[in-house]
C-alpha cells in the first residue's frame, strides 16, 4: 500500500474516532465477504459505522484522541466500530455477535471511560437514545395532559350543575 493511501485510512479513521462518543473493537475471525456486508449494513442501520484496518494504522489514528487507551486491545484481526451515539455502536456489535461468532467484542470506550466486553454488553442493553428522548418527551407531555384533565373536570362539572339548574326552571 503507498504512503498516500496509508496516511489517508489514518486521518479518515483519526476523524471517526474525534467526532465518535462510542468506540467499540472487535476480532472478525474469518467474516466472509458476505457477513462483512451484511454487518457493516446493520452498523450503518443503527447510525454507526465498521471498519477493519491494519493495527499499525489504527494505533497512529488514536493518537491524539480520547480513545489512546484502547491500544492494547489492537492485536489480531480487529476492527473498529463508531457511533455517535453511545448506545448505537455498543447495540449493533453485540447483535450481530449474537447471530455470528466469528464477531467476537474484545471492548471499547465511551470518551475517556474504557470499557470491557461486558461493559459493551451492559452498555448494549440500554435503550437507545432516541428511545430516551422519546421516554422523557412522555413523561414530560403525561403530567401536562393529566393536569389539564384536572383542570378541566370542575369547570365541567360547574356548568352541568348551572345546566341542569337552569333546566329546572325554579327561581330561587
Amino acid at each position: 500500500m503507498e504512503r498516500s493511501r496509508k496516511e489517508k485510512i489514518v486521518n479518515d479513521l483519526h476523524d471517526a474516532l474525534e467526532s465518535a462518543n462510542m468506540v467499540v473493537v472487535t476480532h472478525n475471525n474469518g467474516l466472509t465477504v458476505a457477513e462483512a456486508t451484511e454487518l457493516r449494513r446493520s452498523m450503518r442501520d443503527a447510525g454507526a459505522s465498521f471498519k477493519v484496518t491494519k493495527n499499525r494504522l489504527a494505533l497512529r489514528a488514536l493518537d491524539g484522541t480520547p480513545y489512546e487507551a484502547l491500544r492494547e486491545l489492537f492485536s489480531g484481526p480487529t476492527a473498529v466500530t463508531t457511533s455517535e451515539d453511545p448506545v448505537a455502536a455498543a447495540k449493533a456489535a453485540i447483535d450481530y455477535a449474537k447471530k455470528n461468532e466469528k464477531l467476537v467484542v474484545i471492548g471499547g470506550a465511551m470518551g475517556a471511560t474504557v470499557l470491557d466486553a461486558a461493559g459493551v454488553k451492559q452498555l448494549a442493553s440500554l435503550p437507545s437514545l432516541d428511545a430516551l428522548r422519546s421516554t422523557l418527551i412522555g413523561l414530560i407531555q403525561a403530567p401536562a395532559t393529566k393536569v389539564a384533565g384536572v383542570l378541566q373536570a370542575p369547570a365541567g362539572q360547574l356548568a352541568r350543575v348551572f345546566s341542569a339548574y337552569g333546566d329546572t326552571g325554579t327561581d330561587g
